[in-house]
């Protein structure tokens, strides 16, 4: 079984800064690509940033030299730094990685997981 814990969302002010991060934990084999991922009520689900395993990464254009995601492999963690916030980056923000685990002594295959999410509000 694997699960992501989340931290690190709350109330910000317009300019602020946050940073969330993302854990996995339990039999791991192998963390390949993390992202995040935001949602507001009533909208769909969408792309934040991603990162593989090698460090490349991807952002949606509406946080492009605003935010920068990172990860620490040996501690299976990404990491979302949020400057220059807005308000229209209010939303739940969840983390999502694409993790084998260990089943029966053998690598599972690939599967995708999700966090519940932290909310990050930025008031005007």
């Amino acid at each position: 079984q694997v699960q992501l814990v989340e931290s690190g969302g709350g109330l910000v002010q317009a300019g602020g800064s946050l940073r969330l991060s993302c854990a996995a934990s339990g039999s791991i084999f192998s963390v390949d690509a993390m992202g995040w991922y935001r949602q507001t009520p009533g909208n769909q689900r969408e792309l934040v940033a991603t990162i593989t395993d090698s460090g490349s990464t991807n952002y949606a254009d509406f946080v492009k030299g605003r935010f920068t995601i990172s990860r620490d492999n040996a501690k299976n963690t990404v990491y979302l730094q949020m400057n220059s916030l807005k308000p229209e980056d209010t939303a739940v923000y969840s983390c999502n990685a694409d993790v084998s685990s260990w089943s029966d002594l053998i690598p599972s295959r690939v599967m995708d997981y999700w966090g519940k999410g932290p909310l990050v509000t930025v008031s005007s």
